[in-house]
């Protein structure tokens, strides 16, 4: 008898000081090295103060997926930017908790260490302050961060991982944000065919990918520029306009009129696994964006002076769309959406 009550006590004393003999451990955790191609342009200045860690990125990673974000515990990040999609999705409009339609398209997720701005509308410099947006958005996750914090502070693995990532078991605002954007960091997508061309890894142009690669640099290479193919600029190229009244582009930013129903420009990497395309998936193909393109766009005061020089236009020949399009999915890069 006195055997199995020593027994309980050990075991209840052991329960009852799990929480702080964890706190009181230290862990290991060394930064992530970044894969940072040698033609790729400079980091965003943020990812300085937030460099990766080897746990801050586990536990960001969990958190991207973790469903408990979202108010009826419905949807997490990967819901919508998923992985064999280049971290977009196949709805012309990102679809939140109950089925809620938002106003734009799910943007890819690549290569954000190097990007200046980020969302359609560039509402965000910084990655750290983007995951809010989603949190508490109603045709979102429709939640809050306190909201959040009160479902996972007591889960046994997100203490550990906190512990592990930041030295101690608190749960905070500031350390969600800061986990999910040293997992995104990560994503750097540069192992395309093209990449492997400009490296001289022994992959060669197809005639007709030679043929689109020449049209490219003739007609596309003013907005989808350096080796993110996007000069990350803000332009309006006479799109069809989302009728949602809420939507104003880079306007809805800066106020200014002349930025009405402008949108960062799109980098075209892993472009064949992102469709549909436009601000709120206007085109279902990259053969509709390049038939719009080629027959006229809306016209606009603020229109790009690339198309108002060209009559509203950037015409191409149907071979010409052919060959710019087998030069495009030249920038799928299937490791990434496979890794």
């Amino acid at each position: 008898m006195k055997k199995i009550f020593a027994i309980g006590l050990i075991i209840f004393f052991l329960i009852g000081c799990s929480d702080d003999e964890l706190s009181s451990v230290s862990y290991e955790n060394p930064e992530v090295a970044l894969t940072i191609p040698t033609d790729f342009p400079e980091l965003n200045s943020s990812v300085y103060t937030n460099m990766p860690t080897k746990y801050g990125v586990e536990l960001g990673k969990k958190l991207f997926h973790e469903k408990r974000l979202s108010t009826d515990n419905s949807i997490s990040c990967a819901s919508c930017h998923i992985q064999k999609h280049a971290f977009a999705d196949t709805h012309s409009q990102a679809i939140g908790v109950e089925g809620r339609v938002g106003i734009r398209n799910t943007p890819p997720i690549q290569n954000l260490a190097f990007m200046n701005f980020y969302g359609w509308d560039g509402s965000k410099l910084r990655l750290e302050n983007q995951p809010l947006v989603p949190i508490i958005t109603h045709e979102e996750m429709d939640s809050s961060i306190l909201e959040i914090i009160y479902k996972i502070e007591d889960n046994q693995d997100y203490r550990e991982l906190f512990q592990k990532a930041y030295g101690d078991q608190e749960v905070t605002a500031n350390r969600i944000y800061k986990s999910i954007a040293q997992f995104e960091y990560t994503l750097t997508s540069n192992n395309s065919k093209y990449d492997k061309i400009q490296r001289n890894e022994g992959e060669v142009f197809t005639e007709i990918e030679a043929l689109g690669y020449q049209v490219f640099q003739e007609k596309c290479v003013s907005c989808h520029s350096t080796t993110l193919f996007t000069d990350q600029s803000f332009r309006n190229i006479g799109f069809p306009i989302n009728s949602d009244s809420n939507e104003a582009g880079r306007a809805r930013v800066t106020g200014l009129e002349n930025d009405y129903m402008s949108f960062r420009v799109p980098s075209l990497r892993n472009v064949e696994y992102t469709a549909p395309y436009g601000s709120f998936g206007q085109f279902k193909t990259l053969k509709e964006v390049l038939d719009y393109l080629d027959s006229g766009v809306l016209y606009a005061e603020n229109l790009d002076p690339i198309l108002k020089d060209n009559n509203n236009k950037i015409s191409l020949s149907e071979e010409e769309k052919e060959h710019l399009i087998a030069f495009m999915k030249t920038l799928s890069d299937p490791d990434f959406i496979n890794h």
